[in-house]
């Protein structure tokens, strides 16, 4: 057995023990816990907190324990460095381990939809690390070992985490910071909570936000630009989404065109492959099927969608050739 497999085989099983202490223990990991250990690290506190934090992100162990604790123990600001910190270099941690451990083999064995799924994440990039970053409700823990498997760049990986963590850091530091405040029955207690909650509310609106901004504008191509640019030989795939009783009905179909209904459309994206990254011009009756069939391909990864504006209704309106 070659000495990488050992060390592979070494370190998967030393990670999945790990995984298992952590989860027959985790019902001792509270903020008292992490109270008791810190106790008597005096300056040196702030950098074992963040490698527990670090060390349990790896060993997926509940984060917003460790964010809410670090703003019990160490303030907003403050904790709120530590806590992105920590949490940043436990997903680097967790990002290397799935990238050396299995990255090369789901790369050789992976085909199908999940290929496409992974398709479509490299294709977005730093992108997609922003907006599982952003919206709070993908599993942490375990979206670092799979983006792992994925040939996302890793300084993209690690800037942009860092980044786009710091809304949910903010939020469930405060948190816990003004939890500490009510308990203790400080100054200021109300503002503090209400303030805590606001920052949550923000939170959770994150998701229907990001979705929004996160849609591609499409763009929309005339019937005349069309015509001109298949005149010209241009090298361009004409994706008729209609039903096959209307590619060849009464409006017809632009020559040369391909024909795949919208909703044949997802078993049919290998077929694609080729135009990955090359134009692709999607047609139907008029434009709201063609723009939902844009929006699919784009989120499979094809980088270069266009949209006939009017369709073949459009077309038939200028007069232009078609086949029956």
């Amino acid at each position: 057995m070659k000495t990488t497999n050992i060390i592979r085989i070494t370190v998967c099983v030393f990670l999945i023990a790990g995984i298992a202490t952590a989860v027959i223990y985790r019902k001792q990991f509270n903020v008292a816990a992490l109270e008791s250990w810190l106790a008597g690290a005096g300056v040196v506190a702030p950098l074992l907190f963040i490698g527990i934090y670090a060390i349990s992100t790896v060993l997926c162990l509940p984060g917003s324990v460790l964010t809410i604790a670090g703003g019990v123990l160490f303030g907003p600001i403050w904790g709120t460095f530590y806590n992105l910190t920590g949490a940043t270099i436990g997903a680097t941690m967790a990002f290397l381990i799935a990238r050396y451990l299995a990255s090369n083999l789901v790369s050789r064995k992976t085909g199908g939809r999940l290929r496409q799924l992974i398709d479509g994440v490299e294709a977005e990039g730093w992108r997609f690390v922003a907006f599982v970053r952003l919206v709070p409700l993908f599993p942490f823990n375990l979206l670092n070992y799979a983006l792992g498997l994925t040939r996302i760049r890793l300084f993209h990986y690690v800037v942009t985490s860092y980044i786009c963590m710091l809304p949910g850091a903010i939020a469930y530091t405060y948190l816990g910071y003004a939890g500490r405040n009510a308990v203790a029955g400080g100054e200021g207690m109300i503002p503090k909570a209400l303030l805590g909650l606001g920052l949550l509310a923000f939170v959770s609106f994150l998701p229907r936000l990001i979705k929004r901004l996160r849609k591609k504008p499409l763009h929309m191509l005339s019937v005349a630009e069309l015509k001109q640019r298949l005149d010209k030989g241009d090298d361009i795939l004409v994706l008729d989404v209609r039903g096959a009783e209307e590619y060849v009905g009464d409006l017809g179909h632009i020559r040369g065109s391909r024909n795949i209904a919208i909703e044949d459309l997802p078993r049919h994206l290998d077929e694609l492959k080729a135009y990955r990254q090359r134009p692709i011009v999607i047609v139907c009756r008029t434009d709201r099927r063609s723009m939902k069939a844009a929006q699919m391909l784009i989120q499979a990864g094809f980088s270069n969608i266009t949209v006939l504006r009017g369709g073949m209704k459009q077309w038939n309106r200028n007069r232009l050739p078609v086949v029956r």
